[in-house]
């Protein structure tokens, strides 16, 4: 780096690759060791000249992460190697971590197989557990903060926020702004003495997000979000996502307990429940299967209109079943409100033991219910007429999907519904006469009227 804010191919005697990242206070250089003949990360902190109380703040933080970094060595945890302080900046020499940050897969895009969740988490765990028995607590945990390597390995970075256990007095170090608000304990909304059990928290809202793509408490404002954290409790991850295992809701939700007693107390416990869902997961893998899946909705009329983004969501709040000939899927007189869309094979609708129609690939099966909004009885029967793939989504979880997703559902289910409703003017107008009329405004009612060729 060159004298001044120019930028030349050497900090020091490190040669500088490229730019890693930029923020308000802090760069992040790729750069090569010629002393060990190694790839390292720079991380230079720029004072502020015209803020003489910031710029106390950022030696000192310099300063806690470089002490921190030095004692800490576990292999999830990001090394630093050296750190040198100027006049107008310092800079931290660390390892490199090529993969980049774990925030990459939380987007409602593909979600990072089960497997690999459980597995990145697990380690993190252990991490944690390391630093705080050097007496060390990031408080800053967050997705932006744990760096994935070539081989899939999570490492912690940026414990320049962390306070050392024996000096947790507000002095002990930089305090204010300290935490994302989303990733943020209650205790530490609240303003709270931490320990380690704020780490396992944040961690929890982290294994919430990468299993359901979604932060546990969201908000309109920052008031809301506090409010939201400290008094109210998240959504189980299986009513969002119903084919994850079981196991998972009592994990997360003792990682996200309010009451610091039924919290996890310490990294080592978390890391054995998760173990222990480890034996609940598939074999094969997730990604290869949900790929498949998303191209046969993808191949669906009904998911013409669908975002991409959207479509990855729908396998994620649905349950896909591959369903054998002659199993029933919907019963007349039973109430609920789930339904679904045909992937492949047909079924066959019948009420009171009168066959209405049959319905194949891409048609929607048991809608009524669903839009109705105070009927749940079912009121028709529907039998698969042979082997048959089909997309069951619960009204429950898409009433925790984002909203984009809920409205592109709402508008596609009531254009067609009305859709089917003309079609069965049309057919009964051929009919004649009132009763033809009144049995079509009958008939719809079952949100099962397939197209004339159906009939």
């Amino acid at each position: 780096m060159g004298r001044g804010t120019g930028m030349t191919d050497k900090l020091g005697k490190y040669e500088i690759i490229r730019t890693l990242g930029k923020g308000a206070t802090a760069d992040v250089y790729l750069a090569h060791d010629p002393d060990r003949d190694r790839q390292v990360a720079i991380k230079v902190i720029k004072f502020m000249d015209n803020n003489a109380a910031m710029s106390r703040r950022l030696r000192k933080i310099f300063a806690t992460e470089d002490s921190i970094g030095r004692r800490l060595d576990h292999p999830n945890i990001v090394k630093v190697y050296d750190a040198v302080i100027e006049p107008e900046r310092a800079f931290l020499i660390m390892e490199f971590v090529d993969g980049g940050a774990l925030d990459k897969f939380c987007a409602r895009t593909p979600l990072l197989p089960m497997h690999r969740v459980i597995s990145i988490i697990f380690k993190c765990c252990l991490a944690l557990d390391h630093a705080y028995k050097q007496g060390v607590v990031h408080r800053d945990i967050k997705p932006a903060n744990i760096l994935i390597d070539a081989n899939d390995n999570p490492k912690i970075a940026d414990f320049g926020l962390g306070l050392l256990g024996k000096n947790t007095g507000k002095n002990s170090t930089f305090v204010m702004g300290v935490g994302s608000p989303a990733y943020m304990s209650p205790e530490q909304v609240k303003d709270y003495p931490l320990d380690q059990k704020t780490d396992l928290y944040s961690l929890g809202v982290v294994l919430y997000q990468l299993l359901t793509g979604r932060l546990p408490f969201r908000a309109k404002n920052a008031g809301q979000l506090r409010y939201k954290i400290i008094n109210t409790d998240a959504h189980p991850v299986c009513a969002i996502r119903p084919e994850l295992p079981a196991g998972l809701d009592p994990i997360i939700s003792k990682a996200l307990e309010k009451d610091l007693y039924n919290r996890y107390h310490s990294g080592a416990a978390f890391a054995k429940d998760l173990s222990a869902v480890r034996y609940q997961m598939v074999d094969e893998d997730e990604s290869d299967r949900d790929q498949t899946r998303f191209d046969a909705l993808r191949r669906l009329s009904f998911f013409a209109e669908f975002e991409d983004i959207e479509l990855w969501e729908v396998l994620r709040v649905s349950a896909w079943k591959e369903i054998s000939e002659k199993v029933t899927l919907i019963r007349e007189g039973d109430s609920h409100r789930k339904f679904g869309v045909i992937v492949d094979g047909f079924v066959e609708v019948s009420l009171n033991g009168q066959v209405i129609c049959r319905l194949g690939e891409g048609e929607l099966v048991g809608e009524m219910a669903f839009l109705h909004p105070s009927d749940s009885l079912r009121h028709a029967t529907v039998v698969t007429l042979q082997q048959t793939k089909f997309l069951e989504i619960s009204s429950a979880a898409l009433a925790l999907s984002s909203d984009e997703l809920q409205e592109r559902f709402n508008r596609i289910l009531l254009t067609k519904v009305l859709h089917r409703l003309r079609e069965a003017n049309k057919v009964l107008a051929k009919l004649g006469g009132q009763k033809a009329v009144q049995g079509s405004l009958s008939t719809s009612g079952l949100g099962l009227m397939p197209p004339l060729e159906l009939l």
